[in-house]
């Protein structure tokens, strides 16, 4: 059985380092490690347990405890409520990753339960992530659906 966890600002470190594995499938492997070291220092600073507004669920690597096999990480976000959202808290989840060579074991999903899990402890009723092609299936068996709301972004 896979169990998980929800990290500590110990985990920082593997938590940024299983994030860079996400990132270099995506853009392909990028030489500029620069921000990881700034990335765990703002992560341990964030994690700050179950009543922070970031959280982290893990599965520790099962040849080598202390290290990380999977996570997937996620933020509360606030806006003014409605009558579907009374409270205005909306989750998101920004990253899941597992280390290539242990995935197909059930960490993602794993972890993916324990976040909605904590999303629901913490009274969010609205989650939304953006699915890769190959993370579309474990989502969709989760409960996500594809919605019409187009996103948008600026970068400052």
């Amino acid at each position: 059985m896979v169990t998980s966890r929800l990290a500590t600002p110990d985990d920082a470190p593997e938590l940024v380092r299983l994030r860079k594995v996400m990132l270099d499938e995506y853009l392909g492997v990028q030489s500029d490690t620069a921000w990881m070291a700034v990335s765990v220092e703002v992560l341990r600073a964030k994690l700050v347990g179950e009543e922070g507004q970031l959280a982290a669920t893990v599965v520790e690597r099962p040849d080598d405890p202390g290290r990380l096999a999977a996570c997937a990480v996620g933020t509360i976000e606030y806006r003014l409520g409605g009558p579907e959202n009374p409270l205005g808290a909306s989750g998101y989840v920004f990253s899941v990753a597992t280390d290539p060579e242990l995935r197909r074991r059930g960490y993602s999903r794993t972890c993916m339960e324990e976040l909605i899990a904590w999303f629901g402890r913490r009274g969010v009723r609205k989650v939304d992530l953006r699915a890769s092609d190959a993370g579309e299936p474990l989502y969709a068996s989760l409960g996500f659906a594809r919605t019409p709301d187009p996103a948008m972004r600026l970068v400052l």
